[in-house]
C-alpha cells in the first residue's frame, strides 16, 4: 500500500485510525494497512461539532438509522444513514454519507463521514469492539 498512514495505536487484530488534520482514515489488520481513504470529520466550529480525539471501540453497529439531534440550537434529521458504527456513547459514529462528496474536508456534526463504498466495506470488515483511534 502506498500510504501506510500513522501506524497502529491500540492492541487487537484490527484498528481504524482517523487523522483530523489529514482528513484521512486507515484500516489496519495486524500491522498491515489494508485501506486508506479520505473522510469528512466534524467541522469543530464549536465544541459540539468536533470529532473527539482519543482511543475508542466500535460499540454498536446498525445497517441503517435515521440520525436526529440538535446542533447549536438547530434541530436536524438525516434519513436512512447507512452502515452506522458508533464509537462513543454521545453519538459519534463512522457511517456512510450520501449527501455530500466533499471527502478530505471537515463537513460533519462530529461523526466520521465515509464514502459509501468504504462504509459498506468497513461495516462488513470491522466487528463490534474493533479499535478506533482519532488523532489530531
Amino acid at each position: 500500500m502506498s500510504d501506510p498512514g500513522p501506524g497502529r495505536w491500540q492492541i487487537g487484530d484490527k484498528e481504524v485510525v482517523v487523522s483530523l488534520g489529514a482528513q484521512r482514515l486507515w484500516a489496519y489488520e495486524g500491522e498491515q494497512p489494508i485501506l486508506a481513504t479520505f473522510v469528512s470529520t466534524g467541522t469543530a466550529e464549536t465544541p459540539e461539532v468536533a470529532t473527539p480525539l482519543g482511543q475508542f471501540r466500535l460499540l454498536v453497529k446498525l445497517p441503517m438509522e435515521t440520525m436526529t439531534g440538535t446542533v447549536n440550537g438547530e434541530p436536524y434529521q438525516v434519513e436512512d444513514v447507512p452502515y452506522v458504527m458508533y464509537f462513543t456513547d454521545e453519538g459519534h459514529a463512522l457511517h456512510g454519507t450520501y449527501w455530500h462528496n466533499n471527502f478530505g474536508a471537515p463537513m460533519s456534526h462530529g461523526c466520521v463521514n465515509l464514502p459509501m463504498d468504504v462504509a459498506e466495506w468497513m461495516y462488513r470488515w470491522a466487528p463490534e469492539w474493533t479499535a478506533v483511534t482519532i488523532i489530531p
